[in-house]
């Protein structure tokens, strides 16, 4: 069985859990968010797989999952990036957030979230079993997509990506 790395909101570690029981119960838990993006600044997103245990079908960023105990979180990105869509790159940490979503199985995100950023212009080889379909998308098409269709979207791209965007902002050159 899978565990999780639980956490307080310092991200201090307090102990692991069963992955679907951490959810289950809405226990506080380590996570990482990666966001890929080209060469012309657009963003990679995933469409999770149908048959994933929540947001089965809904677009989000590259890549999330959990560290496992006694793993760093950067390794694991680097790892679930590899595993989930085949390929490898320097990642660089941006930020972290905390934030619980519930959703309509009775499962609970309650996560600690990393949030890194690489860059990757070449072959891309998904798991299906994780992911189903792939797209390079532009800040603003995602801003937009947001907007018009966000039931098509995560709980936590809906949380994380503003973030992005505004440390995405800050590395264009003033116009």
């Amino acid at each position: 069985m899978e565990q999780v790395i639980l956490v307080d909101e310092h991200d201090v570690l307090t102990g692991t859990m069963e992955k679907m029981a951490a959810h289950e119960k809405a226990v506080l838990h380590r996570a990482f968010s990666v966001f890929i993006f080209n060469a012309q600044g657009d963003m990679l997103l995933q469409q999770r797989a149908k048959d994933k245990y929540h947001s089965g079908g809904l677009w989000t960023n590259s890549c999330c999952s959990h560290p496992r105990p006694g793993e760093e979180t950067l390794a694991a990105a680097t790892r679930r990036l590899r595993e989930e869509l085949g390929f490898e790159t320097t990642l660089e940490k941006i930020f972290d957030f905390v934030y619980k979503a519930d959703f309509d199985n009775g499962l609970t995100e309650y996560e600690f979230d990393h949030v890194y950023v690489g860059y990757h212009d070449g072959g891309i080889n998904p798991d299906t079993k994780e992911v189903s379909d792939y797209v390079y998308m532009s800040m603003q098409q995602i801003e937009d997509a947001l907007q018009t269709k966000p039931a098509e979207y995560t709980a936590w791209f809906h949380i994380a990506f503003p973030k992005v965007l505004h440390w995405w902002k800050q590395l264009q050159p003033a116009s």
